[in-house]
Formats: structure tokens, C-alpha cells, sequence
């Protein structure tokens, strides 16, 4: 971790874990008067929304982690920046367990606008975040990496722009490519780092 950083990646990491810990706070426990099992299984929504929304902001700060690795020294920007991503990545605990109880309760489709709404604002932020890095010369001369990083975001706008769109047509296919983007911003550097090799 460079010492120009430190404090800010440390503070980073820190509201990343908390975000994450906050999602179990919505299971709630089964009902007294019904079968254990049973209860645990009628809870099937908030699990699953539980475990999407841990992978999604795992990647998330994978993702950070990714650009800060090209970050040589903060400025006043960084760290405004910054703090809007990480209250992103607290916000997205409650559209999570909003969509959990629209499952059985109701309004999904409402739930599912959030949803999807909010990710396409975190590919905002992401997206804020690294253009004015860039623009600042904040980042490292390690340009091949950076430019990498500045292909797989390009997609994140588009990409949860759809997600909403679609949601007012089919709000599972709208949750499916939502999942679909994630596993992109998990594996897209990979691919292009091994891309290049093939091509080298």
C-alpha cells in the first residue's frame, strides 16, 4: 500500500467490510410457530439477495482496489470522490432488502427500479472517480493497466442503463443481466491482460 494512499485505501477497505456486514442484518430469524426448516426456507428471497449483494460488493472493492493499485498520490478530489463511492456501497444494503421482501410482499417492480437504479449510479461514481484521476495525472505511468481499467467502465453505465430499462419489461431478466454485469467487472482485466499476451 503506497503511504500517499494508506489512510484512504485503509478507510476504504473499512466501510467496504461494514457495507457487507450490514446485508446479514436483513435475515431475520424463522417464525416461532412454524416447522424450523420450513421457517429458514420461506426465507429464501433475503438469502439470495443476502449472498448477490455480498458478491456484488466484494467486487465492488475489488475494483477499487484495482484502480487504487495505479494511484501514486491523493488530492481533495480523490477523496471527495472517494467518499461518494463509499457511500454507494453503504447505500446498496437497503435497496437489497427492500427487493428481498418485494419477493412475497409485493411492488417488485418498484423495488427492482431501485435496485437496478442504484448500480447504474455506482457505475457513475466509478466511472467520475477514474476520469478525474486520470485528468488530475494522479495515476501511475503504468498506462497499459489504467487504460484496461478505463474499458471494463466504460460498459458499466450502459450496461445498468439497461438493466433499468428492462426492468419495466421483465424484472427477473433485468436481475439476471445485472448479475451477468457483475461477473464482467469481476473477470474483465483478467480477460484483457490475457488478451494481450495472445496478441503480444
Amino acid at each position: 500500500m503506497a503511504s500517499e494512499t494508506a489512510r484512504i485505501e485503509a478507510f476504504s477497505d473499512c466501510v467496504f467490510s461494514i457495507a457487507g456486514t450490514l446485508l446479514v442484518l436483513n435475515l431475520k430469524p424463522p417464525a416461532a410457530n412454524a416447522p424450523f426448516w420450513q421457517g429458514l426456507a420461506a426465507q429464501w428471497p433475503g438469502f439470495a439477495a443476502f449472498l448477490l449483494s455480498f458478491f456484488f460488493i466484494g467486487i465492488m472493492w475489488i475494483n477499487h482496489y484495482r484502480l487504487f493499485q495505479h494511484i501514486q498520490r491523493p488530492d481533495d478530489v480523490l477523496l471527495f470522490t472517494n467518499l461518494l463511492v463509499l457511500l454507494g456501497a453503504v447505500w446498496i444494503p437497503y435497496p437489497t432488502s427492500l427487493i428481498a421482501q418485494a419477493v412475497t410482499g409485493g411492488n417488485l417492480r418498484d423495488a427492482a427500479i431501485l435496485y437496478n437504479g442504484s448500480y447504474f449510479v455506482m457505475a457513475l461514481l466509478f466511472n467520475l472517480q477514474l476520469r478525474l484521476v486520470i485528468r488530475r495525472g494522479l495515476v501511475d505511468r503504468e498506462y497499459a493497466g489504467v487504460r484496461g481499467i478505463a474499458r471494463s467502465y466504460v460498459v458499466g453505465p450502459a450496461g445498468y442503463a439497461l438493466c433499468l430499462a428492462c426492468t419495466w419489461w421483465n424484472v427477473g431478466a433485468s436481475l439476471a443481466l445485472n448479475g451477468a454485469l457483475a461477473l464482467f467487472f469481476l473477470l474483465a482485466p483478467g480477460l484483457g491482460r490475457r488478451g494481450a499476451r495472445v496478441s503480444a
